[in-house]
């Protein structure tokens, strides 16, 4: 017997805004209405019930600044909820938000829920270039709740040396991966190439897809004008696409609460497992490159409170803003590179599109549909923040779970993980040294500017560096495995150059 206050998820809904003109594109806040209305529908129920909801809550938008963006949006939906959240930055955030309003259900805190999130970075740049004027919603009444830690993803010390966006982070953890597996940059490049195609496919089937097209492994892999490289080993079709218009949103309640809606119990969606952990913050922080200790928790945890193993689960949505991070969580998780289970429902961000912090939100809307169509099966979704840093997973089935629902606090285990022990870092090496990680940045035509280096100290200690900016170092960096090269490190300034033997 289900107890009432167990959590569920009634109704999602998605949009994909396709290429409107600026002066009449939405805005995040009224996609976040569309979709809003759309999970009521998806519900089974009158989008005026959404009227009795008491907490509302938003994934952080970054293409336009509310004042109180779940404020808002409860009003157009003519709703006063006692809760209204907002969120950090991090790609976590849709399923963080999931896993604490499930436990405000469970403790009977939180009765009816809305989490939404939107962004529409491809109108707003599309009005900059066409000078385009864009009269949106501003301000918003009152101050919301915002959860979720503020700190920035990278200290001064590794912006100091190239270390400040994703399209600069994620290569290091690939090239720390494919020294890891032992693989050829030949044999590394082929394995890109077909995992990057297998999410491709499933993004060409999927409607609320920004990229609607089935990509071969071949075409992922070979640069060209249209598919430059940007941050070593990756080209353009490996990298998250943020210009695009996309929202989603879910609703929740409680077992007793869904049946009050009069939701139809097909249409309920159980969270089984939940965990929410994060790695040693800083990059230069961590333990290695080719591994997280976070993910590998948090999946232990969310798998022991389903009460099940990996082998059980059906369908996987692994956040995959770059390729290293869909094979880190992989890893992580206990899945076998050869595993034949797709790792995406959605087709990923690079293809699906990666819309600010609220892709997982539309994985989470995704899996939603398949766990319905094939009851008694179970999905696993990720959402990560930063660079590998934040992470919340969730599982799922349409299937009640054969215990009463408790989650386990976060703040229980996560202090293992800050205490773990990892190299220390030398802001001024001097002298011999030999690279852990690399990544050789490109400019906008597709030119090697500056190679990035995460190098070790004889004694074991960590330091960052860049290269000299000499084409025949960068393109020998590109040529041969980085990784395991020896060279000399000196600094000043607060600045450190590694110049490989």
């Amino acid at each position: 017997m289900v107890h009432d206050r167990t959590p569920v998820l009634i109704g999602a809904g998605q949009l994909t805004q396709r290429d409107v003109e600026p002066a009449v594109a939405k805005e995040p806040l009224a996609m976040m209405v569309d979709v809003a209305r759309g999970a009521a529908a998806d519900a089974g129920v009158n989008a005026s019930v959404l009227q009795g909801l008491d907490s509302v809550a938003v994934a952080n938008i970054l293409s336009w600044h509310y004042s109180n963006a779940p404020g808002l949006l409860a009003e157009r939906l003519g709703a006063r909820p006692v809760q209204q959240i907002y969120t950090t930055v991090g790609g976590n955030t849709p399923q963080f938000l999931i896993n604490e309003t499930a436990g405000q259900i469970a403790a009977g805190r939180v009765r009816f829920a809305l989490i939404a999130g939107a962004e529409a970075v491809r109108t707003l740049l599309r009005a900059r270039r066409e000078n385009v004027e864009l009269q949106w919603t501003s301000g918003g009444a009152g101050s919301p709740t915002v959860l979720g830690e503020s700190k920035h993803g990278t200290n001064d010390h590794e912006v100091n040396h190239g270390l400040h966006l994703p399209t600069t982070i994620y290569p290091l953890f690939e090239n720390a991966l494919r020294a890891h597996y032992g693989l050829s940059l030949e044999a590394h490049r082929q394995r890109l190439g077909a995992l990057c195609s297998r999410f491709s496919t499933v993004a060409a089937r999927n409607p609320y897809a920004w990229f609607q097209q089935e990509r071969s492994a071949e075409e992922i892999t070979t640069v060209t004008a249209q598919n430059r490289l940007i941050g070593f080993p990756y080209p353009k079709y490996m990298n998250a696409i943020m210009e695009v218009d996309q929202a989603a949103a879910v609703l929740m309640t409680s077992v007793g609460g869904a049946r009050e809606l009069g939701v139809d119990p097909s249409r309920w969606v159980y969270l089984w497992g939940a965990a929410d952990t994060c790695d040693l913050w800083f990059v230069s922080d961590r333990v290695n490159y080719f591994s997280s200790p976070a993910i590998r928790l948090a999946g232990q945890k969310a798998l022991a409170m389903a009460g099940i193993d990996i082998a059980q689960i059906d369908f996987f949505d692994l956040y995959s803003c770059f390729p290293s991070a869909v094979q880190i969580g992989r890893d992580m998780l206990g899945i076998a590179a050869d595993d034949p289970r797709p790792l995406t429902v959605t087709g990923g961000l690079p293809y699906h599109g990666g819309p600010g912090n609220n892709y997982t939100m539309h994985a989470v809307a995704t899996m939603m549909d398949k766990l319905r169509a094939a009851p008694g099966t179970k999905g696993l979704v990720t959402g990560l923040g930063w660079y590998v840093t934040k992470h919340s997973m969730g599982i799922y089935s349409a299937a009640p779970p054969a215990y009463q629902w408790m989650r386990e606090e976060p703040a229980a285990y996560q202090a293992e993980l800050d205490a773990m022990l990892h190299p220390a870092l030398v802001l001024s090496p001097q002298g011999r040294g030999t690279i852990e990680t690399y990544t050789v940045l490109h400019d906008r035509d597709g030119a090697p500017i500056r190679g990035v280096v995460i190098g070790r100290l004889p004694d074991g200690q960590r330091f960052l560096a860049n290269t000299p900016d000499d084409r025949v170092v960068l393109d020998a960096l590109m040529s041969n495995e980085g990784v395991g090269r020896t060279g000399r490190v000196s600094s000043s300034d607060g600045s450190s150059r590694f110049e490989p033997h």
